[in-house]
């Protein structure tokens, strides 16, 4: 008793120190509680247990004897016989001065005594009570306050689905300023891709960003198309491009073309015989089990799987038709989980599912499944590839068994969809449903909306932005749920103790110091147009200036500065490079001079006659005598020919 004792108060005292234990040796936490199989504790402790027992049953039976020999006493000797036989049956209740517990322990601990047997129990009698009893004991410091048990949450978790969504936390990614349209999400959740309305196409690797959250490549691979639908392959090497042209493109991880589909011939009535796509596409995916085929679809009426090995050419073409046998366009496709199935939403509200080896027939159709006209903008199945959702533009998310297609499961309405890509996804246990609403400008705030997938009950929301909700994905290794926004945001969803890796690497990383640039140790003002040597002379007059620059053998030989306007001067500007342009440039005169011409020849006359040094002396012999001359003017002309002249004749 007094071990026990000692044994309470340490136990107690230990209880006392769990926190300095914990914040000391650093324990924050152990698993399951550890069982010791040792004989010889058990065989003491089984000893110990024998010899209360007995003690307790020796007790019993004295104050029972002694409570016989009280009543003989008090009823006489002749009496004694009977009261003795009939002690025990017709006793009251309050007639003992005992608690009515001590009484019933005590005829309790007689049958236990007369049935159970007092030593050490059999073995196997042991191990069965062993494992039917919960361990009081732990190997090791105690648990902190507040642990549960693994198993525990596990069966809480099982029995509330919502209690797995991820939200806790969450990190936002500055794609730009439009729709983010497009997501993409490796297999290993290393790096995500988003596209958008603005053409880009940006990369973010977790591991490599910091709290900056910046993308590390940034590029426009299909020029001024928007892009549709982003995906990686099952081996993660390589990403499906869909946009807005007719020709998808195959990326590899860091952003470099590998293919691009051929375009198909759009004069070509049957487009089974043309080699690709003719119209814009709408959507596309990979095959979930080989990695070399895609699937793709467009405004041209046909569903398309191509083979990254053959960019020019597609392997099967799958036509949608209506029920009067005409074209319809598809705006969604996708695989099922095994790849057996290719499923397509059609514009006029069919879901129409092939067989992936047989192109010709559909396999299941459903005619209304949602409003004609209203292009469905998801289709998806489930993880166990039972039930497939389909996400319509009539604000309507449903789900379809496929093995009663005819009609859907379940139905929820009211969920606005104003994009033609709004899509929906299964959670990774396939418990809930999870889809995207959209709400125009400063109407309110975009949500994301959890159903359960049996009862088909909204369990959970989030509000997200004010803006719509336009893509969602929940990664089933990471545990984490991207989203991309109207307003040109991609946010990330996760929690520190459910979610694996991927946000959580980049938060906890401090954002880059930029490198400055080396600075002077003093702080020197450096003005080199102060000083003299640097100082340009100020120009006071344009005539000297010109006059300096024609001495100046290296200014003289400058060539013309370009002409500002169309042309002036016979010049033309450098872009004038046409046989116009050359003939003004060479033979078109200043007109901006609005002098006399004659008036300009006559003033230089004088003096040609009166020094006739460069051109008169070499034309005198060829020139012919003036015939309608006056006389007078010979006279005077020639009393005022030069002596050289006249010695000349």
């Amino acid at each position: 008793m007094e071990q026990q004792g000692e044994d309470g108060k340490q136990t107690s005292g230990t209880a006392g120190n769990d926190a300095d234990i914990t914040s000391v040796m650093g324990f924050s936490g152990f698993g399951k509680k550890a069982r010791t199989f040792d004989l010889d504790a058990i065989f003491e402790q089984t000893r110990r247990t024998a010899i209360e027992r007995s003690q307790k049953v020796t007790e019993q039976r004295e104050m029972k004897d002694a409570e016989k020999q009280k009543r003989a006493l008090m009823r006489g000797d002749s009496h004694a016989g009977k009261a003795s036989a009939s002690g025990g049956k017709g006793r009251p209740a309050t007639s003992s001065s005992r608690p009515q517990s001590d009484s019933g322990s005590s005829s309790d601990s007689e049958d236990d005594s007369e049935d159970e047997l007092i030593g050490p129990p059999p073995p196997g009698q042991l191990s069965s009570r062993r494992a039917t009893e919960e361990d009081e004991e732990f190997v090791g410091p105690p648990l902190p306050p507040g642990y549960k048990d693994s198993d525990e949450e596990q069966e809480e978790d099982d029995d509330n689905p919502v209690k797995r969504i991820p939200d806790t936390h969450e990190i936002t990614l500055q794609h730009g300023t439009k729709t983010v349209s497009a997501l993409g999400l490796d297999p290993s959740g290393a790096r995500l891709v988003t596209g958008g309305y603005d053409y880009d196409v940006k990369f973010w690797d977790f591991a490599g960003m910091d709290s900056a959250l910046q993308a590390f490549r940034c590029l426009q691979p299909c020029e001024c198309h928007q892009i549709r639908s982003l995906q990686y392959s099952i081996t993660g090497d390589v990403i499906l491009v869909v946009s807005g042209n007719s020709q998808a493109k195959i990326l590899d991880r860091d952003g470099f073309q590998v293919i691009e589909c051929v375009k198909g011939d759009q004069y070509i009535v049957d487009m089974a015989n043309t080699k690709g796509h003719t119209a814009m596409l709408n959507s596309g995916c990979w095959h979930p089990k080989i990695k070399e085929e895609f699937l793709t679809c467009s405004n041209d009426g046909t569903v398309r799987t191509w083979d990254v090995t053959n960019e020019k050419k597609h392997k099967n073409v799958f036509k949608p038709r209506s029920m009067q046998g005409k074209r319809v366009i598809p705006t969604c496709c996708t695989y099922s989980r095994d790849g057996k199935l290719i499923a397509a939403g059609c514009q006029d509200g069919t879901i129409q599912i092939w067989d992936r080896n047989l192109s010709v027939h559909t396999k299941f159709h459903c005619r209304q499944a949602h409003v004609p006209g209203s292009d469905p903008s998801c289709l998806t199945f489930s993880y166990d590839g039972t039930v497939l959702a389909s996400r319509g533009g009539d604000d309507t998310l449903k789900t379809w068994d496929m093995r009663n297609f005819k009609k859907p499961l379940n139905v929820a309405t009211g969920l606005s969809s104003f994009f033609p890509m709004t899509d929906c996804c299964f959670s990774p246990d396939d418990k809930l449903l999870m889809t995207g609403t959209s709400v125009k400008k400063g109407a309110g705030n975009g949500t994301l909306v959890f159903f359960d997938r049996l009862a088909f009950q909204k369990v959970y929301e989030i509000e997200v932005a004010s803006s719509s909700v336009v893509r969602c994905l929940w990664h089933p290794k990471l545990n984490q749920i991207m989203v991309g926004t109207g307003n040109g945001l991609a946010k990330v969803y996760y929690d520190p103790i459910k979610s694996q890796r991927g946000a959580k690497l980049c938060v906890v990383k401090s954002q880059r110091k930029e490198k400055q640039a080396e600075t002077l140790t003093q702080d020197y003002i450096i003005t080199p147009h102060a000083l003299p040597m640097f100082r340009e002379a100020r120009q006071r007059s344009t005539r000297k200036q010109l006059e300096k620059d024609r001495l100046d053998p290296m200014k003289s030989h400058k060539p013309e500065p370009p002409v500002s306007g169309p042309g002036r001067g016979g010049r033309v500007a450098m872009h004038g490079g046409t046989l116009s342009s050359f003939i003004v440039k060479n033979i078109a005169l200043d007109k901006t001079d609005d002098s006399n011409p004659r008036e300009a020849i006559l003033r230089h006359a004088k003096e040609a006659s009166e020094n006739p040094y460069w051109v008169a002396p070499a034309y005198t012999r060829t020139q012919p005598e003036p015939v309608f001359a006056e006389e007078e003017l010979e006279d005077e002309e020639a009393d005022k020919e030069p002596e050289w002249k006249k010695r000349k004749i």
